[in-house]
């Protein structure tokens, strides 16, 4: 299974909420590949914790092997060599949990049909080795975006699943701007089908995750007053009938991540043990990123919308 990670601005949570969720299904079990494709700011591995690699590899980067300089890509075993203390005590069930970093000092570049051919070889590898494979794409309509959509319409890669995640903060600009990526001009349903998609499939295989969105009714915003605490209901109510009007309503939401501070200011993966020993993390945001890593594969969050 094919997962993408798309959003159409920087700083929605794309990169440290997809992290999360291969991370949280490799604890259930399954092998899982994160493919850093955001090629203007390579930097998952800060998010996994693993040194050396945390703005790109110094060699066999992604953009090295897309444009044919090298016939592998690096790979980054994160269990055996992050820094993070909880990381390394690898639990006796979990899957595999590897990175493919891109090349430090890289950046957007247009894509030929040579480096369309080496995006599907790859992606065909990592799905007959991985249950699993999570795609961080550049923000906004990228080349990143025009490869996914370009490779998974290609002929070899016809039984091959995938999905797309959308990610937005729960403001009205990004709502606005998530709906523009999906159904505008350019944006992914009609850039998909322009390329050979099937169109009610593709909207069928498209989710949206709202991340940082405050609860009104959180401890956290207790000590407001009461008209602050009526006009974040205000707020709320607003956006959801905007998310509705620009087709990106509850219906094709996948889940929503909390606002959480341990996400906000570290961009770090949330274990148990942030939740139950050390307490940095709430485990409110722990029960949503292992809810939505568990519906990624579930059908019956994927109908037809």
């Amino acid at each position: 299974m094919l997962v993408f990670a798309a959003s159409d601005k920087g700083g929605t949570g794309r990169s440290v909420t997809s992290a999360n969720l291969a991370y949280q299904r490799a604890l259930a079990g399954d092998h899982v590949a994160y493919v850093d494709f955001d090629f203007g700011s390579p930097t998952a591995a800060a998010v996994f914790d693993v040194p050396g690699a945390m703005r790109g590899t110094e060699e066999r980067g992604l953009h090295s092997y897309l444009e044919g300089t090298v016939t592998e890509p690096a790979r980054i075993d994160v269990w055996r060599q992050t820094e993070h203390p909880q990381l390394r005590a690898r639990p006796n069930q979990a899957g595999r949990l590897v990175l493919l970093p891109g090349d430090a000092g890289g950046g957007e570049f247009a894509v030929g049909e040579d480096a369309l051919e080496r995006c599907v070889d790859l992606l065909l590898r990592l799905h007959g080795e991985f249950d699993l494979i999570v795609v961080d794409l550049s923000a906004g309509r990228s080349y990143a975006v025009d490869m996914a959509l370009a490779a998974t319409a290609h002929p070899r890669m016809r039984y091959v699943p995938f999905r797309w995640l959308v990610f937005h903060r729960w403001t009205r600009q990004h709502v606005i701007a998530a709906a523009g990526l999906v159904h505008k001009d350019h944006g992914i349903i009609r850039g998909g089908v322009e390329r050979g998609h099937d169109e009610e499939a593709l909207q069928g295989a498209v989710r949206f995750v709202r991340a940082a969105v405050p609860d009104p009714d959180s401890p956290l915003w207790s000590q407001g007053t009461p008209a602050q605490a009526a006009w974040m209901q205000s707020c709320d109510e607003t956006l959801r009938r905007l998310a509705a009007e620009h087709g990106i309503g509850d219906s094709v939401v996948l889940g929503a991540v909390p606002l959480e501070p341990a996400l906000q200011w570290c961009e770090r993966l949330i274990t148990e043990e942030d939740v139950l020993s050390v307490q940095i993390a709430n485990k409110e945001t722990l029960a949503a990123l292992e809810e939505i890593a568990r519906r990624l594969t579930d059908d019956s969050y994927w109908g037809r919308s």
